[in-house]
């Protein structure tokens, strides 16, 4: 009987496993059919298209992904293009002023603004505003700002102060830092909105506990609030970090890559080499290279935010 029972067990287990499939199809089904079209989409557009430029990204294709398979070739002649070399290193410069300045500035305007000040909503929406335009925009603007004969060195120089200079976009060492303004100027408010609903969301009683113990304000901001909010800075992190990596237009807007390619990123490389230069192989290595870049972002994020809860 103890044989019996043990086999019977088995069969017991797996007339379960169909009826939990079964319950898991039917809950929530409504939603699971709604949601049909999206996970759709992101298998056949965002799946299929990766997959179909990482595999045309090793081959010779030059107008017409038509080419046949060449190894890493494409690879060894990007790495071996100083456009693309210049490309990299400005965004490595970029992005790291970039990122460090947005989180920066963003916390600290997200504690100026937890302090209760009158007409709060509207300095939000004030801040918040440059973060609803397009980088084509914020680049046009701040190209007219930067021009040196119409912008703001002309102005002051028919004002009478003659010597002063803001040629920043007409400079190879400093364009960098003109991207730079005009990357800060649209996406602080967005970092101090995210900032700002982290601090309010910190229980009060941590605050009441501070003040008991005679710490100063500062040092509960940064040893006490700050590390509460890991949840929202690597959320900024991720954002920014992905705005980063795919920076085109604003610099196509601003200084088109100039001067000269003091100013190339590598998104503006893919697109000239994929629709103006013809070679479809060149750009989709470039591309995938990109797509590893990103995915070194996210998998740790990914990581962080729910492998290490699984493990909890």
């Amino acid at each position: 009987m103890a044989d019996t029972a043990v086999q019977s067990a088995p069969a017991a287990g797996s007339s379960s496993r169909p009826s939990a499939l079964k319950k898991f199809f039917l809950h929530n089904l409504s939603a699971k059919v709604a949601a049909i079209p999206m996970v759709a989409t992101v298998l056949v557009v965002f799946i299929g298209c990766t997959i179909w430029t990482i595999y045309y990204s090793f081959t010779n294709s030059k107008l017409l992904p038509t080419g046949k398979f060449v190894g890493f070739d494409q690879y060894e002649r990007l790495f071996a293009t100083s456009r693309w070399n210049v490309s990299v290193i400005n965004l490595l410069m970029y992005g790291a002023m970039s990122l460090v300045l947005t989180l920066g500035l963003g916390f600290l305007l997200a504690v100026l603004m937890d302090q209760k000040i009158r007409f709060e909503s509207a300095f939000r929406t004030i801040m918040l505003y440059p973060f609803a335009l397009s980088f084509i925009v914020t680049g046009l603007v701040w190209q007219w700002i930067m021009n040196p004969t119409l912008g703001l060195q002309g102005t002051m120089r028919n004002l009478g102060w003659t010597n002063f200079t803001f040629d920043w976009i007409a400079n190879p060492r400093m364009v960098l830092f003109a991207l730079l303004i005009a990357g800060l100027w649209q996406g602080v408010g967005f970092c101090m909105v995210l900032m700002l609903a982290g601090l309010r969301g910190v229980d009060e009683e941590i605050w009441k506990a501070a003040r008991v113990d005679g710490i100063p304000t500062w040092r509960t901001y940064i040893s006490v609030v700050l590390p509460m909010m890991r949840g929202v800075l690597v959320t900024a992190v991720v954002l920014i970090g992905s705005g980063i990596v795919r920076l085109y237009d604003l610099v196509v807007a601003l200084t088109n890559g100039g001067p000269g390619i003091s100013s190339e990123v590598p998104a503006k490389y893919v697109y000239n080499y994929m629709f103006s230069g013809g070679n479809i192989g060149q750009g989709l290595a470039a591309a995938t290279m990109m797509l590893l870049t990103v995915m070194i972002i996210m998998v740790p994020w990914a990581y962080l935010e729910f492998g290490g809860k699984g493990r909890k």
